[in-house]
């Protein structure tokens, strides 16, 4: 039972594998390790959260023939992303690039986080400072008795 579900486990993790066929690869080692590397680093805009190398997608493949007809023109990795930046918008990058307008990317969730623990911290201080001791007032006593009649 083990060994079937070890198997069935191995199969699952090896399916984004699959995804780039062998009709796609180029015969270069070079290039097509050159061609994986700007894959990875490339978003499937189908699937979003993947990479044009994992997806089994067909604009991720469209785009994996893009990437390697590219190389095989003669672009740098850098021209290739530059050019596949222009044609589908900085979306198709999976890691946003610094810049001035995505800024907000790279400093909001540490704001978030700051803040976040500020409040945290200023609210255990209020509890703490706000009866402390557990014990009532005199008024706080005397409500509690009329309360309780």
């Amino acid at each position: 039972m083990r060994a079937l579900l070890a198997i069935v486990m191995l199969v699952l993790l090896s399916v984004p594998a699959l995804a780039v066929r062998p009709d796609e690869m180029l015969a270069d080692p070079a290039l097509e390790a050159r061609a994986r590397d700007i894959s990875h680093g490339l978003r499937c805009l189908v699937c979003q959260n993947q990479s044009i190398d994992d997806s089994d997608a067909d604009l991720a493949r469209d785009l994996r023939i893009l990437v390697r007809e590219r190389l095989t023109a003669g672009d740098s990795d850098d021209q290739v992303r530059a050019f596949l930046v222009a044609r589908y918008g900085e979306y198709v990058l999976l890691n946003p690039v610094m810049a001035p307008h995505t800024l907000i990317l790279w400093v909001a969730a540490p704001v978030a986080l700051v803040i976040g623990g500020i409040v945290v911290v200023l609210g255990a201080r209020r509890k703490r400072a706000v009866g402390t001791d557990g014990e009532l007032s005199a008024d706080e006593r005397k409500a509690l008795e009329e309360l309780e009649r």
